[in-house]
């Protein structure tokens, strides 16, 4: 299910190469080249005595995650940042995106929450055979009795494998949802409700982003949690 309005880039793709690529692939890859090309930029902005109020936002942000993985993780939390950084920062602007005239929300696709969630699944799975080994990860999903191993093997797989429906469909609802009610009020009362309504929209944007994170970290502290002990 996908709210269908093209974005004015995949206009420009369909009329210069006579291709109709899905919308939400095409924002996909201009949330990573906005992230990519901001990164570049704003690295050589970098300084160390004289920050400006970006770089103090972006240093709270940093440090967020990093207290957010000292907490679920570990000491070795900071090691994970990279791709739990780099996985909150696009949702976050993907989410976003759709708030802004003439795009798009790469998210407000199913198919693009569903690949988050992949990605994160895998992560947190293939960290966990690296911490423990993948002989002594598995066995936790036997429980503690090879008596119960019948029971638990499939309880265990069946919880694992939700976590996926559980991030992807959370996402995908609530951005959905915002971006439906946002185009139904902006078409039924046009020059009352949008400020009030992008203000919450901004609001949702950034909490799902959170939300996802935080389950993110929780199931990769799980997975590598035996090592600490």
């Amino acid at each position: 299910m996908e709210i269908h309005h093209l974005s004015w880039i995949s206009h420009l793709i369909e009329a210069w190469f006579h291709v109709h690529p899905p919308d939400h692939i095409v924002m996909a890859v201009f949330a990573a080249l906005f992230l990519s090309g901001f990164s570049v930029w704003f690295r050589r902005r970098i300084s160390v005595g004289n920050p400006g109020r970006l770089q103090l936002v972006l240093e709270a942000i940093v440090g967020g995650l990093l207290s957010l993985l000292r907490e679920n993780v570990g000491p070795k939390g900071r090691s994970f940042l990279g791709l739990v950084g780099t996985l909150a920062l696009f949702i976050w602007v993907s989410n976003l995106l759709g708030l802004v005239p003439w795009f798009s929300s790469p998210t407000v696709s199913i198919n693009m929450p569903v690949g988050c969630a992949l990605v994160a699944f895998l992560y947190y799975n293939w960290q966990g055979i690296r911490a423990q080994g993948a002989r002594k990860y598995f066995a936790h999903f036997l429980g503690p009795s090879p008596y119960l191993a019948v029971v638990m093997l499939p309880v265990e797989a069946i919880s694992h494998l939700s976590r996926i429906l559980s991030l992807s469909v959370r996402l995908f609802g609530n951005i959905f949802g915002e971006e439906l009610v946002v185009i139904v009020l902006t078409f039924l009362v046009p020059f009352v409700v949008p400020l009030p309504m992008m203000a919450f929209g901004v609001f949702g944007s950034t909490l799902q982003a959170f939300v996802f994170t935080m389950l993110t970290v929780i199931y990769l502290g799980g997975a590598v949690a035996a090592e600490e002990h």
